[in-house]
């Protein structure tokens, strides 16, 4: 054999080493990663209720308007509440409602944030403790995303965990895992995670970014694997080179 094809063999097998190698790293990569079931953006939440059956005579708001707190939301009519004030004068107004001598109740957001789900529209009967409305707060976005892990997986998953927020469009926003809760279901763990990210922000991403949007979630994994030294170094190299 000349010392041509020596050189062709051995540059060979470096090769095929160098593939194995970096099918080996991206494979244990991908072992301390896990992609959500489902994951859509939510935020902290009020209810908007009322004490007395009346017929809502003013709706101000839909899902999806913007409320600052004070700012009208519906107005409802109860005959209940008006024989309540005839037996007893004193006000009834509270810190979401404000009360008429008529028996009208005018709801006012608490706090700015968005409308949510609307229980009810102008002209429709409500029923005493209904729900008229829900509005998320401003500035409380977070992520909620579920997953199924194995055992071995949720011993590895913890608060502080990276997680990697993909929108529709594809962008992907970093995350950190703030909260875990479990439940075992044919030996598996059904984890349902909060994810919280600076980069969540109302409106942000041309209005991707609202609560109830949708989006994937991958979140990563502690490393305790023996081949996580050899694939970090490996990766910070290639950080360090700038590929």
């Amino acid at each position: 054999m000349t010392w041509i094809n020596r050189l062709k063999l051995f540059g060979g097998l470096l090769a095929v080493v160098a593939l194995v190698g970096a099918f080996t790293l991206v494979f244990n990569q991908r072992q301390n990663e896990v992609q959500s079931t489902s994951a859509s953006i939510t935020a902290d939440s009020y209810t908007v209720g009322t004490d007395y059956g009346g017929t809502v005579t003013k709706q101000y708001v839909h899902t999806g308007d913007r409320v600052k707190p004070g700012q009208k939301l519906f107005k409802v009519r109860s005959l209940s509440l008006l024989q309540a004030l005839d037996r007893n004068p004193v006000s009834f107004s509270t810190a979401t409602y404000s009360v008429k001598r008529d028996g009208t109740m005018t709801f006012k957001a608490t706090v700015a944030g968005t409308v949510g789900k609307v229980g009810t529209k102008q002209d429709d009967y409500v029923q005493p403790g209904e729900d008229l409305a829900t509005i998320y707060k401003a500035g409380t976005l977070y992520a909620l995303a579920d997953y199924t892990l194995t055992p071995r997986d949720y011993e590895r998953l913890g608060n502080g965990a990276a997680v990697d927020l993909v929108l529709p469009n594809r962008q992907v926003l970093p995350g950190t895992v703030e909260g875990i809760t479990v439940r075992t279901t044919n030996g598996q763990a059904q984890t349902e995670v909060k994810v919280t990210s600076a980069r969540l922000v109302e409106g942000g991403d041309s209005g991707l970014i609202t609560p109830g949007a949708p989006l994937a979630a991958t979140v990563h994994l502690r490393q305790d694997g023996v081949l996580n030294a050899a694939q970090n170094a490996t990766f910070d190299f290639i950080r360090r080179i700038g590929l």
